[in-house]
């Protein structure tokens, strides 16, 4: 295994190189000027060194590599500065965001914990919901408890987020008055009723995507599991008496799983980029609201660093479905490829 992880490792840093690159020059390219917005009366000169102060004035191979060093070097050096007291990052330039002037990576640092509340809480709910449902229809194959699942993740799955979380909002929300329609980040949990209160708001935004996830994942885990239960191994397993109970979620499942794990390991990325829509529906101050802003405002280090963060996600869980794999199956050994 370790030789493999070495090999995957040394080409995805090329891999990241290139998408660096390529998102570099696509926003380059992409019209606007940071600096559109300040009023007519500001003096040329004035206009002049707020752009040399931004590094505008720089050319653009320049700019991207200072992105790149403070990226990889600087921004590791402020890490390493906040856990162990250390000052290795002590007078170094900083990626800053154009609209604020603070640094990107607090800015993303402070965010962050938002969405990850909502979107793990919310990939989590609806993965144990998609295997429940896959297995369940898998057992009730062509029946009509099969269809009506296999119809309720197809429509959950084709909804579009910003759609559902509106229509969720105007019944639970705003008809019903069940739960609040806006997200209060501000919001600290400090006993029973703050947590109530937390609980409540987060509830309709995990719904939202826990029902999208399930959508895509219900369908791959009851082909897996109809694929699964036609193996002469389950057969047999019936034959020595074991409970179906035992079968189907000590056996079956277990194998099932294997190609469900890159689904679900590659299906995370893309539920960050789906909680950039449900975040501004639900008004959750995270990083998919923070990425749009900085689309807004045509902030160029906040949304390069931003979706470059969102690219090695969708790396570093595509080696973790290759991890997995071997965890799940202890046939699968990759030390020979």
């Amino acid at each position: 295994m370790t030789p493999y992880l070495i090999r995957r490792i040394s080409f995805a840093i090329p891999t990241l190189g290139v998408i660096a690159f390529v998102l570099f020059g696509l926003l380059e390219l992409t019209p606007g000027d940071p600096l559109a917005d300040l009023p007519l009366t500001v003096p040329p000169e004035v206009r002049a060194d707020m752009r040399a102060a931004l590094g505008l004035d720089q050319m653009w191979h320049i700019r991207f590599g200072h992105w790149l060093f403070q990226l990889f070097v600087v921004e590791p050096m402020v890490a390493v500065d906040a856990v162990f007291g250390t000052d290795l990052a002590q007078g170094r330039a900083r990626i800053v965001s154009y609209q604020s002037h603070a640094p990107v990576m607090a800015l993303i640092a402070e965010r962050l914990p938002q969405t990850l509340w909502v979107v793990g809480l919310a990939y989590v709910v609806g993965t144990a919901l998609a295997i429940g449902l896959g297995v369940i229809a898998a057992q009730r194959q062509g029946r009509w408890a099969d269809q009506l699942i296999s119809f309720a993740t197809l429509t959950g799955y084709s909804i579009p987020t910003f759609f559902m979380g509106v229509l969720f909002i105007s019944i639970f929300a705003v008809r019903l008055g069940w739960v609040p329609s806006i997200y209060d980040t501000t919001l600290k949990v400090t006993d029973s009723t703050s947590l109530w209160q937390q609980i409540r708001q987060m509830i309709l935004p995990v719904a939202v995507m826990a029902i999208y996830n399930a959508g895509m994942l219900a369908p791959y885990v009851r082909r897996a599991m109809i694929d699964v239960l036609d193996q002469p191994f389950i057969r047999t397993a019936r034959a020595k008496g074991l409970p179906p109970r035992g079968v189907m979620w000590g056996h079956a499942l277990r194998n099932a799983m294997l190609p469900v794990i890159t689904v679900i390991a590659l299906g995370l990325p893309q539920v960050f980029g789906g909680a950039i829509v449900t975040e501004q529906v639900f008004a959750v101050n995270g990083i998919g609201h923070l990425l749009v802003i900085g689309i807004q405002a045509g902030d160029l280090p906040l949304v390069l660093t931003l979706t470059f963060l969102f690219a090695v996600l969708v790396v570093v869980f595509n080696l973790i479905a290759d991890i997995l794999y071997a965890v799940a199956d202890p046939r699968v050994r990759y030390d020979a490829r």
